[in-house]
């Protein structure tokens, strides 16, 4: 009887404690948090390192006049920069202006930017963007965000990179997917909406660095800080960040 009664409070146990690690929630390790005070000073020694490490980012999309980097960066959503970049020779020569963008065929540009994903609906916005081009501003690019972002297929985002790298303008900063993910990681913002990591970026950097800092995120993001496994152990910033591993 005492055998029988010890196994009862033996596999008792045993099922409390399953129970328990059952229920426990799975949390997520969180960056630790920079100290207000702190937090100026340590955004400009991260931008120092990151600008030592990457003295020639950039924009990695090929182009050579404002309409073809909103061409580009519009078919850059949901599409990496390469694909990107294989897609737009044959585009830009069959469709070099906005008036000829215009009156594409939407079967033809379809065919032409198929790979990039999405194409359907980057067609009506590409054609979108020829006609606007052509009704408001005499087939050119503008080269302001409030009309730029009046335009088809552009948002805020795709308006920074145009400001930023064509027109050498800091309007804002760009916010993809690597600088949310870095900016998070490094403990700059707590924000997921990107107008509002936006917000929390700028008053950390001197404006003149904006669009660089988005480059510098940008490079850092698809060389070291890579979303499922980010390379802590040769990372330059490993013994700042609040997120290292290292």
């Amino acid at each position: 009887m005492k055998r029988k009664a010890a196994k009862v409070e033996a596999g008792r146990g045993k099922g409390e404690a399953g129970e328990k690690l059952r229920a426990a929630p799975v949390r997520k390790a969180r960056p630790r948090r920079i100290a207000k005070n702190s937090i100026g000073p340590y955004a400009l020694e991260v931008f120092s390192r990151l600008k030592r490490e990457y003295p020639d980012a950039r924009t990695e999309l090929d182009y050579e006049t404002p309409l073809q980097l909103a061409i580009a960066t519009i078919l850059s959503a949901q599409c990496t920069d390469k694909r990107v970049n294989m897609v737009t020779p044959l585009l830009f020569r069959t469709f070099p202006t906005a008036a000829s963008l215009a009156d594409a065929p939407p079967e033809k540009l379809e065919e032409i930017i198929k790979s990039t994903g999405f194409f359907r609906n980057k067609t009506r916005s590409l054609i979108g963007l020829g006609r606007a081009l052509v009704e408001r501003h005499n087939g050119e690019i503008p080269d302001s965000m409030e009309e730029l972002v009046k335009l088809p297929g552009i948002g805020r985002k795709t308006a920074n990179v145009i400001l930023g790298n064509a027109f050498k303008k800091n309007e804002g900063i760009v916010v993809d997917t690597h600088v949310a993910r870095l900016s998070h990681r490094l403990g700059l913002t707590r924000e997921t909406d990107p107008i509002k990591i936006e917000q929390d970026l700028m008053p950390l950097f001197p404006r003149e660095d904006w669009a660089q800092l988005s480059h510098l995120l940008i490079f850092h993001g698809r060389r070291v800080c890579e979303a499922r496994r980010p390379k802590c152990e040769i990372c330059v910033l490993n013994d700042i960040c609040p997120s290292s591993t290292v």
